[in-house]
């Protein structure tokens, strides 16, 4: 037997525990109990992918030159579905040799993006509260994220503004994701013409994770970074077939603004709560699973995530269940 040690490389170290496994580990034991949790703590959407697009992956499985190393940009025929997709629904020309690479998920991209552009000691520019990776990619590809708060005193949109000039001359990328997870918020066009002008002062490549454009209500139409003057020449946009087209497996009270898009609630939290705390106590009590806000980043504390995508039936009960709470 050797005595050698196995150590993990310090950028680890730097990584926070990851808060939705632990909140995982609470509702299986939970269930355990034969408590029946409801949960509406993670964006799955719980409808089932259209038939037409199960049918044809069962057609694609059974042809044999599908069973082979496929392209590395993908194949052409998707690339050019995707632009012509951008073109009817964003009114957006893309190469589709040259600007459009398909991913095994936007996750993946995303994650990756910062190898691909940052190097050591550069800062990468995150939303906080904001979806995880945006930060831990950075980290892992030796860069520094520097948080920006999303408040609701600002309509959950970063002050560029207040971005100190140090951070801003070893900028590289800055992360953008609206319409928003996991506040729910959306962006005006004001604020895309500003982030663009933001990044094209200061060198930084703009990153905008857009897979909820299509989850929009009373006629709101989110838009596209590309779509404005200036975005494709500075940005890089991530799409997703995963929400839209409940594809993910492929690969309440207080006081809310209802959103404008996404699939979430984002909501304070009771009086006398912090974020985890009170998720822990809707789960003690009722038997539904919500997200503290301060999983998403020390800016999400005070608040909570309800994602609603239960069949209608479970959401159902699960306000019922929500309405008896005592907090």
């Amino acid at each position: 037997m050797s005595d050698t040690t196995i150590t993990t490389a310090r950028r680890l170290g730097r990584i926070p525990p990851y808060l939705f496994a632990e909140i995982d580990r609470k509702i299986q034991a939970k269930k355990a109990a034969g408590v029946d949790v409801i949960s509406l703590g993670i964006g799955d959407p719980d409808l089932p992918t259209p038939p037409r697009i199960v049918s044809a992956l069962q057609e694609a499985a059974t042809d044999p030159a599908n069973h082979r190393y496929p392209s590395y940009v993908g194949l052409r025929e998707l690339r050019g579905s995707i632009a012509d997709w951008y073109s009817g629904r964003f009114d957006v020309r893309l190469d589709p040799d040259s600007e459009i690479l398909p991913t095994l998920g936007s996750k993946d991209g995303i994650s990756h993006a910062p190898f691909a552009f940052v190097d050591p000691g550069e800062v990468v520019l995150a939303p906080d509260p904001g979806y995880t990776p945006y930060a831990t990619g950075a980290i892992m590809a030796d860069g520094e994220p520097y948080m920006l708060p999303l408040t609701a005193a600002n309509a959950w949109l970063p002050d560029l503004g207040s971005v100190p000039a140090d951070i801003r001359r070893r900028a590289k990328l800055l992360w953008l994701n609206y319409p928003n997870n996991p506040t729910a918020a959306v962006a005006p066009a004001e604020f895309f013409a500003e982030a663009i002008r933001f990044c094209s002062a200061n060198g930084v490549i703009l990153c905008h994770d857009a897979p909820y454009t299509e989850i929009a209500f009373e006629g709101y139409r989110p838009p596209s970074l590309l779509q404005f003057p200036g975005g494709k020449e500075i940005g890089i946009e991530f799409h997703s077939v995963s929400k839209t087209y409940n594809m993910t497996g492929w690969r309440l009270g207080w006081s809310v603004k209802p959103p404008k898009a996404t699939f979430y609630v984002w909501a304070p939290v009771p009086k006398g709560y912090d974020s985890i705390s009170f998720a822990g106590h809707v789960l003690d009590q009722v038997g539904v699973n919500i997200t503290p806000g301060v999983g998403f980043g020390p800016h999400g504390e005070g608040y909570f995530r309800l994602s609603v995508t239960a069949p209608d039936a479970r959401l159902d009960e699960a306000l019922d269940r929500l309405r008896t709470l005592r907090v």
